[in-house]
């Protein structure tokens, strides 16, 4: 597969403004236009997309309407032919990371850890999610302190599926994982066998795919901020009545905005957590 690297500098900010911030937004506002893999260096933000799907007038567009003002970016491109990105995670990026001290997350290439009563094996390719970022390790927290133990789940925009996997492995009944790309879908059945796991339910797709499914004792999305407003409602409609909605992929600055949409349709906020400038809500459903 043919991948387009884009490489952006940020050539003026405010300076109340942290770099790590911009860029933070940056690529989830390209995530949102289908670049898959970011890497941050001295140089700026390295963003990947698979040649099929770019769409030079989408970044131009995001890069002349970004959400943060007297923001200026310079960016450059180059084909980058059969990535093998499993070797580049391996020489450069993934490391063996440990979360809340209960469960270990590493490659396969990474040595087991006996210390650690669990662990989670997970090979990105061009996935998101191995626990390394803020949102990513705020949902396993909150999952590493609930009782899952016969709960059937939901994991709206699985990504590598680690969060469906962690549930598995807590205890949880039932499993659905869903996200839009079909990449993502391959690579969470790929790292449900790494772990042994071979019942969780794949789908890609969108929010609309919920109307045919049951109801859930636990909803996970980790997605980011516009989604998850917008799929909320949808969310909650198949959220058992005392069931958890858990959500992430945003900043605190925007916990006001969805804490007043979970609030209209019926949901109790029960806990935040945050971890540089990233957030986290947990939600119970009251009806």
């Amino acid at each position: 597969m043919k991948y387009i690297g884009y490489t952006f500098e940020l050539i003026r900010r405010p300076v109340e403004l942290e770099v790590e911030t911009a860029f933070d937004l940056l690529s989830a506002s390209l995530a949102e236009i289908g670049f898959d893999s970011f890497e941050q260096d001295e140089s700026g933000l390295h963003a990947y997309i698979p040649a099929a799907k770019e769409n030079p007038a989408a970044v131009h567009d995001l890069l002349g309407h970004f959400p943060l003002e007297d923001l200026l970016w310079r960016f450059s491109t180059k084909v980058l032919p059969d990535i093998n990105w499993n070797e580049q995670w391996e020489k450069n990026y993934f490391q063996p990371i440990r979360i809340e001290n209960k469960c270990l997350v590493r490659a396969p290439f990474h040595p087991t850890d006996p210390e650690m009563s669990m662990e989670l094996i997970i090979s990105p390719q061009m996935a998101f999610g191995t626990g390394h970022h803020e949102t990513t390790s705020l949902m396993m927290s909150y999952l590493l302190d609930m009782e899952l133990g016969g709960k059937t789940v939901l994991d709206m925009g699985c990504g590598t599926g680690i969060l469906a996997i962690l549930s598995r492995k807590l205890g949880a009944n039932s499993i659905t994982a869903i996200d839009i790309d079909d990449w993502c879908g391959h690579n969470t059945a790929e790292n449900a066998a790494l772990n042994g796991i071979q019942d969780i339910d794949i789908h890609v797709g969108d929010a609309s795919l919920l109307e045919s499914c049951p109801f859930f004792d636990v909803i996970i999305a980790n997605i980011n901020r516009n989604i998850l407003l917008n799929d909320m409602a949808t969310y909650t409609s198949r959220l058992r009545t005392g069931g958890t909605l858990l959500l992430s992929g945003f900043y605190t600055e925007d916990i006001p905005f969805l804490a007043k949409c979970a609030t209209a349709l019926g949901l109790k906020q029960e806990e935040v957590r945050t971890r540089n400038n990233w957030a986290a809500l947990r939600f119970t459903s009251l009806s």
